[in-house]
């Protein structure tokens, strides 16, 4: 049958479980695979952007809910001012001064992005990020999982499994899963990247290289 809905995955993965006492517990197999799908995932559906007026005198913002990593920064000035990562300690000791001034860079505390220097004016951010699949319901169904439903089946199946206490089964459907992810993490470099050599490291990776310097 073809897995192309919430309702078809639900039923999908009760006939593989081949029982039909566990319809209750289902959704939260799939709400577990998710989890794992957006732990282990970035793709082209999880970059997202969103702008904020800065506040005068005021050196935080609120970040995206469901932000995961940050991918740039900047402000949209004229020309663009593209702002630097650093840590909170490196971003206070390269902006010591208590006057203000247009951003040039930032840190991230807590769930709030700090810029340096503090905003002297209500500059316009853009903040593009890494943020969560949208979660599969009902009402939704994100383009992952019209890509690669077999990632939602497998991770849904291993949780099952492991709540059945059946080892063997819960690791033969997580291989699988782990296959699925690979796959699609390496269809994910391609349509960034081309099929040339990648030489790649995550934004997070970078920011915090930049900041060790």
């Amino acid at each position: 049958m073809a897995i192309s809905s919430y309702a078809q995955l639900q039923t999908a993965i009760q006939n593989f479980l081949a029982r039909d006492d566990m319809t209750a517990v289902i959704p939260d197999f799939i709400q577990l695979a998710e989890a794992r799908i957006n732990r282990e995932l970035e793709t082209r559906e999880q970059e997202k952007r969103v702008q904020a007026t800065l506040v005068s005198g005021d050196e935080y913002i609120a970040l995206p809910t469901d932000l995961r990593e940050v991918r740039e920064v900047k402000l949209n000035t004229s020309p663009i001012t593209v702002l630097n990562y650093a840590s909170p300690s490196s971003l206070d000791s390269t902006y010591s001064g208590n006057g203000l001034g247009k951003p040039l860079g930032y840190s991230i505390v807590g769930k709030e992005m700090k810029l340096r220097p503090v905003p002297d004016s209500a500059y316009v951010a853009e903040i593009v990020y890494v943020g969560s699949v949208d979660a599969i319901s009902p009402t939704s169904t994100p383009i992952l999982f019209l890509r690669s439903p077999d990632l939602y089946l497998y991770g849904a199946l291993t949780e099952a499994y492991a709540y059945l206490l059946d080892e063997t089964r819960a690791a033969q459907y997580d291989e699988k899963f782990t296959r699925g992810i690979n796959e699609v993490r390496i269809d994910e470099e391609r349509s960034h990247y081309g099929t040339g050599s990648l030489q790649t490291k995550s934004a997070y990776m970078r920011q915090n290289a930049t900041a060790e310097k």
